[in-house]
């Protein structure tokens, strides 16, 4: 298979350009040149945000069997280099997320759920949820709906993250003293590890696959409880778990998803978007998702082996909460380690 990844040197990019090597493929990568790309690709340089960005793909004679972009800015860029691939790839796999659904979907909502207002393939950048709405239509506009998968992400998890969350918890239980945890410990998650969610796009290229795909764990792959309890136990040293009731954490002003990152409180609409979602039509086409000890596990190896500190996009909001207000809460209202609440 030749496999052309645009971007291919972070993360989800990243994961599928070594997912593809690992299964021999041949892969070419288009990217600004920033980051170095995995060993044994091709390159192409160029800027999609720039005038004549593209040229470097353009004056390149190559075909591919497809295509797969991860870009979450504006539109447009995908639109120009969908149109410039359609005559030369088979297939167009774009990245998207699960934030395209209108707020708030239903817990369980599927890939027929209605769609945020206002996207547009040729949109300058406007919020996340439009602008990866409009790469989609940009994909099926270019590629058509029987040649474009769309590849709607939920929250992603595992080494080379560069968002913020799993580090965030990481780095936190490894300075170690009471955490404040957020309950119920048998919360519910859904989330996919960057390398399943790669693994995944290439089946869907070699079964031909079509549309849209909610793509993160069946809920309950894991519970907040053991996440956590992974992260002490592959970190180690004198971390121990708070248990703190959802009320008291959201009566102290911490938000939920960004200061502390993957949780959102049980029976509220972020639950229902984040971690609730039908998954059955991506499980049924291949989808297998890996033991959350071994992403946890993976990606403090990862962080070690660079230093301990996680590289952050310049595009994301800040993740974590300010040890202060850890201690405060936990002073004051705090948890009892080892409760269920």
């Amino acid at each position: 298979m030749r496999l052309l990844v645009l971007g291919g040197t972070e993360f989800a990019g990243r994961a599928v350009v070594e997912a593809a090597l690992g299964r021999g493929w041949e892969v070419t990568v288009f990217h600004r040149g920033r980051h170095e790309p995995p060993a044994g690709v091709r390159s192409l340089h160029g800027d999609r945000t720039a005038p004549d960005g593209l040229a470097a793909l353009a004056e390149h004679t190559g075909e591919w069997d497809a295509v797969v972009d991860t870009w979450s800015a504006a539109p447009r860029a995908v639109r120009d280099t969908a149109r410039l691939l359609r005559g030369r790839a088979g297939r167009y796999v774009y990245v998207s997320s699960c934030s395209v659904y209108a707020w708030a979907p239903p817990a369980g909502y599927t890939e027929d759920a209605p769609l945020v207002e206002g996207a547009a393939a040729d949109a300058e950048h406007t919020d996340y949820p439009r602008d990866k709405l409009g790469g989609e239509l940009a994909a099926a506009e270019a590629f058509g709906v029987d040649r474009s998968v769309l590849v709607r992400a939920g929250l992603l998890l595992g080494p080379h993250e560069n968002v913020g969350r799993l580090p965030w918890w990481l780095g936190r239980i490894a300075r170690g003293g009471p955490v404040l945890a957020p309950g119920p410990r048998d919360l519910p998650l859904e989330y996919v590890d960057v390398r399943d969610l790669a693994e995944w796009i290439l089946g869907a290229v070699e079964q031909e696959l079509s549309g849209p795909y909610n793509l993160m764990s069946p809920q309950g792959h894991a519970t907040m409880g053991e996440l956590l309890d992974a992260c002490v136990a592959t970190v180690g040293g004198t971390a121990e778990l708070r248990w703190t009731e959802p009320q008291v954490i959201l009566d102290a002003g911490i938000e939920p998803w960004t200061q502390l990152p993957v949780w959102v409180p049980p029976g509220s609409d972020m639950h229902d978007a984040l971690h609730s979602a039908d998954v059955s039509r991506a499980v049924a086409t291949g989808l297998r998702c890996r033991p959350v000890t071994e992403t946890v596990a993976d990606t403090w190896r990862w962080l070690q082996d660079i230093g301990g500190t996680a590289p952050m996009r310049p595009d994301r909001t800040a993740k974590g909460l300010d040890p202060e207000v850890e201690a405060k809460v936990l002073a004051g209202a705090g948890g009892v380690s080892g409760t269920t609440s």
